[in-house]
C-alpha cells in the first residue's frame, strides 16, 4: 500500500477541482465522515487537555527576506542569514532552538525529497555559535523515522554537529486545536520535542506536490502532526491554512539550489530535479513559499493556500513588497 502522500490523483484534477468554488458533494462527504470519526471517541477515555504553540516569531525582526543565487548551501544559507543582520539577531545566548526540518520519506538527499543535511549541518552550528544552549532536530516521517533520518542524512548531520535527534514517539504527542479551525481539532501533535524551546527554524525543500500544488516551508508544517494525516487531503489548502495559524516560526530557510519540479512530493528520479541555484530565508513563510513558486514554474495565485494562509495574518503573498535583499553568494555581491 502506497504512503498517505503518493495515492496516484492526477494533478490537472485536482487543479480543476481546486478552481471550482466550494467543496464538491463528494469532498463535502468524506469531511463529514471525518467530522463523525473526530467526534466519537472512547467515552472511557478522559480528553486530554489540548496545547499551544508559542509565538517563536520576532515582532521586530517580522517581514525580512533574502534571496541567495549560489550553487553551496551552506554558503547560501550563511551570506542569506547575514543579509538579514546575522545569527545573533535571532538567536540569542542561552536559547533552545528546534529546527523543524522535513525528513518524510526514506530516500538519498540527492533526490530532493527531503531538507539536505548541509543545511542541518550549518544551521545547528551557527546557532551554537550564537550560544544557543540546546538545538534540537524533529520531524514526524510518512515512512519509517529510523530509516528515514538515516537515509536522508539527516540524523548523522544533526549529532555529528552536536544537536539531539528527536524522533516521534506515542507519549511524544499531545492534542492541539486552532482557534476557528475546521480540521485542527484535538488532532495529535508533536509537542515533546517543542519541550523549553525558545526559537524555531523551518528547513524544507522546493518541491512539486501533487495535492497542494507545491510543497515548501508552510507545508512543511505537516510533519509536526500526528493521526491519519491523509484525511486532511480533502481539502489540502484549507489544512495548510490552518498550519500557518499554529506554527509561527523564528524564521524559515526554503532549499531551491534544486528543485523538484514534477513528481513531487517523493520524486525518485534526478529528471524530476531543476538545478535552480536559489535559497530563500524569511521571517515569512507565505513570502518564502510565494518567491519558490516561481521556482517551479508556477504563480503564487497557483497555489491556493498562500491566499488563505495571507488571510490569517501569516504573511504576504506579494513577496516583493518586503523589498528582499537579493545575493549572489559566489561573490558576495547584489544579483
Amino acid at each position: 500500500m502506497a504512503p498517505a502522500d503518493q495515492e496516484p490523483w492526477s494533478r490537472r484534477v485536482f487543479l480543476a477541482r481546486a478552481v471550482k468554488a466550494g467543496a464538491t458533494l463528494a469532498a463535502a462527504s468524506a469531511a463529514a465522515a471525518w467530522w463523525h470519526e473526530r467526534q466519537a471517541p472512547d467515552r472511557g477515555e478522559e480528553e486530554e487537555e489540548t496545547v499551544t504553540l508559542p509565538d517563536f516569531s520576532i515582532p521586530a525582526l517580522r517581514g525580512l527576506m533574502a534571496i541567495v543565487e549560489g550553487s553551496d548551501r551552506a554558503v547560501c544559507v550563511r551570506r542569506g542569514i547575514e543579509a538579514l543582520g546575522g545569527i545573533n539577531r535571532f538567536i540569542q545566548p542561552g536559547d533552545r532552538v528546534l529546527l523543524k526540518v522535513n525528513a518524510a520519506f526514506a530516500s538519498a538527499p540527492g533526490i530532493g525529497a527531503t531538507t539536505h543535511p548541509a543545511l542541518v549541518t550549518c544551521l545547528v552550528r551557527l546557532c551554537y555559535d550564537a550560544g544557543a544552549t540546546v538545538v534540537r532536530v524533529t520531524d514526524n516521517p510518512i515512512n519509517d523515522p529510523d530509516s528515514c533520518f538515516r537515509l536522508t542524512g539527516i540524523g548523522q548531520a544533526a549529532e555529528e554537529s552536536g544537536a539531539r535527534l528527536v524522533l516521534p514517539r506515542p507519549g511524544a504527542f499531545r492534542p492541539t486545536t486552532v482557534p476557528g479551525g475546521r480540521f485542527l481539532r484535538n488532532w495529535p501533535l508533536l509537542h515533546e520535542p517543542f519541550s523549553g524551546i525558545t526559537k524555531l527554524i523551518g528547513v524544507a525543500p522546493v518541491k512539486d506536490h501533487f495535492r497542494s500544488g507545491a510543497s515548501m516551508t508552510l507545508k512543511n508544517w505537516y510533519g509536526l502532526l500526528g493521526g491519519r494525516r491523509n484525511l486532511f487531503h480533502q481539502d489540502v489548502h484549507g489544512l495548510i491554512r490552518e498550519l500557518a495559524q499554529m506554527v509561527r516560526p523564528t524564521f524559515v530557510v526554503l532549499d531551491g539550489i534544486q528543485s523538484m519540479r514534477t513528481n513531487g512530493p517523493t520524486g525518485g528520479s534526478f529528471d524530476d530535479l531543476r538545478p535552480t541555484h536559489t535559497l530563500i530565508v524569511s521571517t515569512d513563510g507565505v513570502a518564502a513559499d510565494a518567491f519558490g513558486a516561481t521556482l517551479l514554474g508556477r504563480r503564487a495565485a497557483d497555489l491556493p493556500y498562500l491566499g488563505l494562509a495571507a488571510a490569517t495574518g501569516a504573511g504576504t503573498v506579494d513577496y516583493e513588497s518586503l523589498r528582499p535583499r537579493r545575493l549572489a553568494a559566489d561573490t558576495g555581491g547584489r544579483a
